[in-house]
């Protein structure tokens, strides 16, 4: 599985790294992701996701359901 939020799309993002010379180095800064098991009390069950810390808050503040349906996705897959 992709390094990459389930809900939001997050993913690493392309940067440059700058030693005290400014000698420029490319690296990836990685999304902040964490695996999750919510509850979903719609579908009466547990759903287990790859979320990032971002997507954690927004979902404890306006609830699995709301935030899924806005992405697009259907949790029965999950």
């Amino acid at each position: 599985m992709a390094r990459k939020c389930q809900l939001t799309g997050k993913k690493a993002n392309n940067a440059n790294a700058i030693s005290h010379s400014h000698r420029r180095t490319k690296k990836l800064q990685q999304a902040n992701l964490q695996w999750k098991r919510l509850w979903w009390p719609e579908g009466n069950r547990w759903v287990r996701l790859k979320l990032s810390t971002k997507a954690l808050k927004t979902v404890q503040k306006k609830g699995l359901q709301t935030v899924a349906k806005e992405a697009g996705i259907n949790l029965n897959k999950f």
